[in-house]
């Protein structure tokens, strides 16, 4: 690490309302770097460079880096990583409002990456699969609590509406965890890298708005049985005919199931709109 991030680090005090906790551990940029495998060519985008750790690095490896920051304190410091301005295009904006796809001006799918502020992750990650069509993958550091939901299998305690969501547009892989010294300030949490890769299904979703909010329905009283949760959407008698257990739970169902009942829902309305709920 430079001497001029050094001193950067020592200027800038870590904004509790940006969730900042800034990385600078450089085996584990290093592993990021070699997770991402970036291209000269790619069109990649870091989202929260905050002082640029990751930011130059990145800059070694791509002819052109777009990076999407909402501490304008922090702005003359990513300005300083790059002579040329044409190279690092600073972006200063909220990530949770920013629309990623109007980067995507040519052929080439969006590479995302970034340490996302963990207290705006999960929202983050809602708005950013909004763009999943344009994009190639993403490489986030997260809290591990939200990999292991990311990455969780039907019928274990992580498993919830944000894997079921992600299901349905996106893999998830979780690459590897890091500890609270590899940030200033460190974070009372351990981290975990994972890579989110958008793909097809292997199950059919005939509208993706219905999906969704199948699958919000069902975990918003998680605890109670399908019937209870679904009520106003189905009846007993209708999840069962997916050939779902009415009394089970939404932790149990798997994405394919979540996409069963929504296509049923579907199914119903647009051969009966009067009926269907």
């Amino acid at each position: 690490m430079s001497a001029d991030r050094h001193s950067a680090n020592d200027a800038h005090v870590a904004r509790k309302r940006f969730g900042q906790h800034f990385l600078h551990d450089p085996y584990v940029i290093d592993r990021i770097l070699r997770a991402l495998r970036a291209g000269a060519d790619d069109l990649l985008v870091e989202i929260g460079p905050g002082l640029g750790a990751l930011t130059q690095p990145l800059l070694d490896h791509v002819a052109k880096l777009h990076v999407v920051e909402i501490d304008r304190d922090v702005i003359p410091h990513l300005r300083k990583l790059s002579s040329d301005s044409a190279r690092l295009e600073i972006h200063l904006a909220d990530a949770l409002e920013f629309d990623f796809g109007a980067l995507a001006l040519d052929t080439r799918p969006l590479r995302l990456i970034g340490n996302l502020p963990y207290n705006i992750s999960t929202p983050l990650l809602f708005h950013l699969l909004g763009f999943a069509p344009k994009v190639r993958d993403m490489h986030f550091m997260l809290q591990k609590e939200v990999v292991d939901r990311l990455t969780a299998a039907p019928g274990g305690k992580d498993y919830g509406r944000l894997t079921a969501t992600v299901a349905a547009r996106a893999s998830a892989d979780a690459l590897f965890e890091v500890g609270p010294g590899a940030f200033n300030p460190p974070p009372k949490v351990t981290s975990s890298v994972v890579r989110i890769t958008p793909r097809p299904t292997a199950f059919t979703i005939r509208d993706i708005g219905v999906y969704d909010r199948v699958v919000t329905a069902a975990f918003s009283q998680r605890r109670k049985t399908l019937t209870n949760s679904l009520r106003g959407l189905f009846s007993a008698s209708e999840i069962s005919a997916c050939e779902i257990d009415p009394r089970a739970r939404a932790e149990v169902l798997s994405p394919a199931q979540f996409a069963a009942l929504a296509n049923d829902w579907c199914e119903r309305r647009s051969s009966n709109p009067a009926t269907a709920p």
